[in-house]
């Protein structure tokens, strides 16, 4: 037996007296009854020697037993006994075997030593590690837990990030639709024919393709461009306008892409176009149908590329710019004359918005006359109160071959001259050079009201027009009025009561 196992035995030491083992035993003892660990002294056979106060209160006295009978109940042979698998680990180095005995969970330590006879002992240090690998596997669970809670935590953020992009986007969408509801753009007129312009450019402003608006003089093209910047992601961006017919080709080109010092006679250094200014922004070329083949060639290299060359340079500038362009040319007619170049106009015409003309929209004439005396009586300080329904007629009756434009300078011209608070006839003086051969002819205004109208209706404008242009003629005496007709007074009566015509009123404005 060795040392250690002939102390805790109590057999006799070879030269060492009773009352010395005894105490050398009891000393042993008390010091391995106090360790917190199972304490247990095993043979080389597996039988068990040994085992201190805290092993006995877990396993119970398993002294002159197998481990394999006391420990894990298995035979003598079971490969996997807990002890027989520590001693294993304990040949390979391994200072901890973690095992299970019964429903405990334990923690071995084996120290080997060898006997006084030369025979192989170990001590075996055990420890219920029960509670801490609950302890450990709970706070497993939970960090899976918790991982679990992450992952889903995670993917419910980048859910509801989405969704706040989405909803972001589609309150933007409201807020430029709202913004276009209440917005003045400057265009007048509720007809159908406006509403679908308007309608396209709210539908289109936001991208970013070039946009070619068409129609005559004077219909309103460049307000339909300030209306597509406006209602753009550019909107905060440069904007420029150029009116190509308005600079000379020899200078459009340097105006538009630069040059480079030294390109011509007082280039004294680089300087930016117009497109290297507005980069990032927008531009609005109008009156587009009349630039040169090699300006059309220039403009088209931007669109294709994006890039452009400064006059006198020989290397490309990168630009990004959104083109807006306009003309009251037939670009198609252009194109077959071989004027303008067809891969330009493919590369201008990817959004056409067409301007109708205002003879195509007259619904809109009395909408446009309000709002330029509302503009021009401010602008001049007149008093005008209001359009007399035979004002409005004769601008119903015009054909308007300047459009809007036209439009505003009657009224304009008319508020300026006006003397009175109410725009007469007097006041109301068109362009002759606008009315062709006819000049400023009653009978062909009335021509244009034939298509749809029947002939009581015209008959009943005539009456009208005829009844009070005399009545005003004569200070709306309406007596002289039936003479110079000659019908009868109350037959005239009954007219002017049926046209609503108040000779009172006639006298009024004549006094005022």
């Amino acid at each position: 037996m060795g040392l250690m196992e002939n102390t805790l035995t109590e057999e006799p030491l070879e030269g060492a007296s009773t009352a010395e083992v005894k105490r050398l035993v009891k000393n042993w003892r008390a010091l391995l009854d106090l360790m917190p660990q199972m304490v247990l002294l095993v043979r080389d056979d597996f039988f068990i020697e040994y085992l201190n106060r805290q092993a006995k209160e877990l396993l119970g006295d398993q002294r002159g037993k197998r481990c394999s009978d006391g420990l894990c109940g298995c035979d003598a042979n079971c490969h996997l006994c807990p002890l027989k698998a520590a001693f294993s680990q304990e040949d390979k180095g391994e200072p901890l075997f973690y095992t299970k005995i019964g429903a405990m969970d334990v923690e071995l330590s084996v120290v080997p030593f060898q006997g006084y006879s030369g025979d192989l002992l170990r001590m075996v240090l055990m420890r219920d590690v029960t509670t801490i690998k609950r302890q450990e596997q709970e706070l497993k669970s939970f960090n899976n837990d918790v991982e679990g809670i992450l992952r889903i935590k995670i993917n419910e953020l980048k859910e509801n990030e989405l969704v706040r992009r989405k909803l972001a986007h589609e309150v933007n969408i409201l807020k430029r639709k709202m913004k276009s509801a209440e917005q003045d753009d400057g265009m007048i007129g509720s007809s159908r024919a406006m509403r679908s312009v308007r309608e396209m450019i709210y539908q289109v402003a936001d991208s970013d393709a070039n946009i070619l608006i068409v129609g005559e003089s004077g219909t309103g093209k460049e307000l339909v461009a300030d209306a597509l910047r406006a209602h753009s992601s550019r909107c905060d961006k440069t904007f420029l306008k150029v009116n190509c017919s308005a600079i000379h080709e020899n200078l459009l080109e340097s105006d538009l892409f630069g040059y480079e010092k030294g390109a011509f006679t007082g280039a004294a250094a680089r300087q930016k176009g117009k497109f290297e200014i507005v980069d990032g922004g927008t531009i609005f070329l109008d009156e587009i149908g009349d630039i040169s083949p090699r300006m059309q060639a220039s403009l088209l290299r931007v669109l294709q590329s994006g890039e452009l060359i400064r006059v006198g340079g020989n290397s490309s500038v990168k630009v990004d710019v959104r083109i807006l362009a306009a003309t009251n040319v037939d670009l198609g007619k252009a194109v077959q004359e071989g004027k303008f170049r067809l891969d330009l106009y493919y590369r201008l015409n990817i959004v056409q918005i067409a301007i109708p003309p205002l003879r195509d929209r007259k619904e809109d004439i009395v909408e446009l006359a309000s709002h330029f005396v509302k503009h021009y009586r401010r602008a001049f300080k007149k008093d005008i109160d209001f359009l007399p329904s035979r004002i409005i007629d004769r601008l119903l009756l015009h054909d308007w071959p300047g459009n809007v434009r036209e439009l505003e300078n009657v009224i304009q011209r008319a508020v300026l001259m006006s003397k009175n608070k109410v725009i007469t006839e007097q006041d109301l003086v068109f362009d002759q050079s606008t009315e062709g051969t006819a000049g400023n002819s009653y009978f062909k205004d009335v021509l244009h009201l034939i298509p749809g109208s029947s002939l009581k209706d015209l008959v009943i404008r005539f009456e009208n027009d005829v009844i009070s242009h005399m009545l005003a003629a004569n200070n709306g005496n309406v007596v002289q009025v039936s003479r110079d007709l000659d019908i009868g007074k109350t037959a005239l009566y009954d007219k002017m009561k049926r046209l609503k015509i108040s000779a009172k009123q006639l006298k009024k404005e004549r006094v005022k």
